[in-house]
């Protein structure tokens, strides 16, 4: 007996549809670079019909180098509409950091700007998996890769006969900040497809929505505006890069009803006031990344009105909203969980607890991972099951539920560090502090931040008879270190509190700055 296919929603599938059907609708803007959908849509399978000319296959990892531009997101859709799985790449990071990310997300080729290449050409020889013809240059010319242009040229512009599965991976996320050898996150169509559906119906997102990205795009959380709105068949605003008065000037100009920022963003915003800007357009402001304070929040809705929306999440996958029209009394919360997820607080020994008392945040739902890239054991780690048997994700983040449900954060995961957005985690600045000739020992905690919420302090234990000179330190370090890793200071000290087993107590060592803030 004969039965119908499964119809899967995919995201290259919507894409193709909007090419067709809003062909003359505008789809992407950046700069001076407008693209309608159906050029948009065009250069996108002109993508794809190369890398499977080239004879990429069904899952391979494509790497993507690039800073904001309409170019990177044909690229990025292009890849996905080839099969492959595209690995998006911080601009932050130093040349050796990206090799670490290349070998360990297993790419082997990968399209990239001329900045990017350039770092990575000292370290090339530890390259693993990049082969010599899979390297694709955007945006310049570089020794032995290939031009753009070339690479895509007599390409045809049709659809790609490509049928895609909900569980095929459409992306590995790496985390903003790296550790000696970070996890990559694998989302697969079907994670994806939630994100940009459970998004667009939580915030509105519809054909006629223009919204603006001012974060990079290789970055999770700028895909919570991205997504949704091409999703809905929209236009997508990019900002080359964040500046507040361009940002106020880009969504008179532009109409724009939906953005995204982190705190850091926001705090500079409202130090810009531009009369002459008509704001009347937005209709979300959307804020992600890390915990916005609140005397920050009132600022924000008594200068924007009640449009703004927070987000608490992790990539794995679970979100939280508190959007307006939420009850006074919920202000202090970051929400309830978006749709399609659902929420458990977890006690040390993994009993589900009750309203009111604290424990590990927990989620479930659709656009959860699909594992760590190459990491079968810290994936184990991460689940905890349920009666009904399902996989809930363990977040490391501390929070309580209300009678209500709605979620109240208590701590933050573990010692990470959030400055500007950007997760930093000491680990990988202790390395390279604790290499420095004079440091015998040396940590690394968050402390208050006025403009970036927190940064990194450097704390050393000196080697006998080693002079401090904490100028010439900071100097040394922050030249090994990505620009959003950068230490604020250094500090010296004779010894550190640690507990039975020698581990230091970072908490003990943050309190004297945090209790004074």
């Amino acid at each position: 007996m004969q039965s119908i296919d499964p119809a899967d929603i995919t995201i290259p599938d919507i894409l193709t549809r909007h090419g067709t059907f809003r062909r003359h609708q505008e789809a992407v803007v950046c700069g001076e670079v407008r693209r309608l959908w159906g050029d948009f849509d065009d250069r996108i399978n002109q993508v794809a019909n190369a890398l499977l000319g080239a004879g990429v296959q069904r899952g391979d990892r494509v790497a993507v180098m690039m800073g904001n531009s309409v170019d990177m997101l044909e690229v990025m859709f292009g890849i996905v509409k080839a099969g492959a799985c595209v690995v998006p790449l911080s601009g932050l990071l130093t040349g050796p950091q990206l090799v670490t990310l290349l070998n360990d997300s297993g790419a082997t080729r990968a399209f990239a700007t001329p900045d990017f290449i350039t770092r990575l050409a000292p370290c090339e020889s530890g390259l693993q998996h990049l082969v010599r013809s899979g390297r694709v240059v955007v945006h310049g010319a570089a020794s032995g890769w290939q031009d753009f242009q070339d690479f895509i040229a007599g390409t045809p512009a049709t659809t790609p006969q490509v049928a895609y599965r909900h569980d095929d991976p459409f992306n590995i996320i790496y985390s903003s900040g790296t550790t000696g050898l970070p996890k990559g996150i694998v989302q697969s169509h079907r994670a994806r497809v939630h994100w940009a559906v459970s998004n667009a119906i939580e915030m509105g997102f519809g054909d006629r929505s223009r919204a603006l990205t001012t974060t990079s795009l290789y970055s999770n959380g700028t895909w919570l505006m991205m997504l949704p709105v091409l999703f809905g068949g929209g236009t997508c605003v990019v900002m080359p890069a964040f500046e507040p008065r361009a940002f106020l000037r880009t969504v008179a100009a532009e109409r724009i009803t939906h953005s995204f920022m982190v705190p850091a963003q926001y705090i500079a915003l409202l130090q810009e006031n531009d009369p002459s800007c008509d704001l009347s357009s937005l209709q979300v402001l959307l804020c992600a990344g890390s915990p916005l304070r609140r005397d920050t929040k009132r600022q924000v809705i008594e200068r924007f009105g009640d449009k703004l929306i927070e987000l608490y999440g992790f990539s794995e996958g679970f979100a939280t909203m508190l959007k307006p029209g939420a009850p006074e009394a919920k202000f202090e919360t970051v929400g309830t969980p978006v749709l399609g997820f659902e929420l458990r607080i977890l006690s040390d020994d993994g009993r589900v607890l009750p309203a009111g008392e604290v424990g590990e945040i927990a989620g479930y739902g659709p656009g959860m991972m699909t594992h760590y890239h190459g990491r079968p054991e810290a994936t184990a780690e991460l689940i905890w099951r349920d009666e009904r048997g399902r996989s809930f994700i363990r977040s490391g983040d501390i929070g309580r539920q209300d009678q209500d449900g709605y979620l109240i954060l208590v701590d933050r995961k573990k010692d990470m560090i959030i400055s500007g957005g950007f997760n930093i985690f000491p680990a990988d600045l202790e390395e390279v502090l604790g290499g420095h000739p004079d440091v015998l020992d040396a940590t690394v905690i968050g402390v208050p931040h006025a403009r970036w919420g927190e940064s990194p302090l450097g704390l050393v234990i000196l080697k006998p008879g080693a002079a401090f000179d904490p100028d010439a330190m900071v100097l040394w370090c922050n030249e090994r270190l990505a620009k959003h890793q950068r230490l604020s200071a250094i500090e010296m000290r004779d010894e550190f509190p640690r507990n039975a087993l020698g581990k230091v107590l970072k908490r003990i060592l943050r309190e004297p700055y945090w209790n004074k803030a």
